[in-house]
């Protein structure tokens, strides 16, 4: 009898010690995952942001799809565009004074001068931006999710676009409660809310929602 009470009492120091250490140890090896996959993610939203800024450039509004995302980034070119500033005769005003000249106008004119792929500019060698819109996780089949539209500002009508995932498809396979926890925090060295979001279709807005401690990439190039 004296040996079981004894197996039963290290069995209950043995379950304790354990609650303990998880209830240290499960947040910082939580953060650890967090943080490495948080820069992949980041990673991706920023080659989408660069391709839909470059989108934007050329075509003047952004793609609402990825599948015509990745095509202007395989097809579309940047006009390489050098400024010269020029000053010629006002021949009107030299006219209506009676002088030959006197009156001047100074003009900036910019001229195309040739064309750089968009491929080679935004990613080089690399043919990433085909894959870009899958979420980086191993284990996770997931797509980021992206719309594109207009909003009115005043008089004016602006493009906008966004692109996200919810921090529950990132972290599926971490702890619910601190899961939780996660999709509740409020810092300025966190990524606060349920999302990781580049840009808004509320406001003319292409910045994303995390801290500059995210912005050394996790991938080299």
């Amino acid at each position: 009898m004296k040996i079981v009470i004894q197996l039963v009492l290290w069995a209950i120091i043995g379950l304790l010690g354990y609650l303990l250490f998880k209830s240290i140890y499960g947040p910082i090896q939580f953060n650890q995952v967090k943080e490495k996959r948080y820069a992949k993610v980041i990673d991706n939203l920023k080659d989408i942001r660069s391709a839909q800024l470059a989108h934007q450039e050329v075509t003047g509004v952004f793609a609402k799809d990825f599948n015509a995302l990745v095509a202007f980034v395989d097809t579309a070119e940047f006009a390489i565009t050098q400024r010269r500033d020029t000053i010629y005769d006002d021949v009107e005003k030299n006219r209506a004074f009676g002088i030959d000249e006197g009156y001047y106008i100074e003009e900036t004119l910019i001229d195309t001068i040739g064309y750089n792929s968009v491929r080679d500019s935004l990613f080089r060698d690399s043919d990433r931006y085909k894959t870009m819109m899958n979420v980086p996780i191993e284990g996770v089949t997931a797509k980021f999710d992206m719309d594109a539209g207009m909003i009115e500002s005043g008089d004016l009508k602006l493009p906008v676009f966004e692109a996200k995932v919810a921090k529950n498809v990132v972290l599926s396979d971490q702890d619910p409660d601190l899961l939780a926890q996660e999709n509740q925090i409020v810092s300025v060295e966190d990524i606060n809310g349920s999302h990781i979001i580049v840009g808004s279709m509320t406001e003319v807005n292409t910045n994303g929602n995390w801290p500059k401690n995210y912005d050394t990439p996790a991938r080299k190039n």
